[in-house]
């Protein structure tokens, strides 16, 4: 693996930790992981496809399972919102959809449940 881009990155702890809420924690960063793989791995397999996506957000969020011992992110879940060219079939897209979760390897290689709801607007 290759360094960040950026020399260095202002962390902090979760505020409920006392740390700075301005700054991102690890635990936003896993998400984020998570999140930007999910993107990144449905890009690929909908250019494959021939789809033309017009956009792509996320709204993800991620939960502490502090009842476990150790206290780890039990559950994340992405619910991107995919904007594609009308006349493309919204049922091929959620299948992209899935195929792009299961060859996201940040959402492989976490002991987290990643969970990803899709909603396809045509345009």
């Amino acid at each position: 693996m290759t360094p960040p881009a950026a020399d260095e990155i202002a962390l902090s702890a979760d505020p409920h930790f006392r740390g700075n809420e301005q700054l991102m924690n690890p635990e936003q960063l896993v998400v984020l992981a998570a999140s930007s793989c999910q993107l990144l791995s449905f890009l690929a397999v909908a250019a494959r496809a021939g789809i033309d996506v017009l956009a792509y957000e996320d709204d993800a969020s991620g939960a502490m399972d502090e009842a476990g011992t150790p206290i780890r992110i039990g559950t994340i879940e992405l619910f991107p919102t995919v904007r594609v060219a009308t006349g493309t079939d919204p049922d091929e897209v959620l299948a992209l959809v899935e195929q792009a979760h299961h060859e996201c390897y940040i959402a492989n290689s976490l002991n987290s449940v990643v969970t990803v709801t899709a909603t396809i607007h045509l345009e």
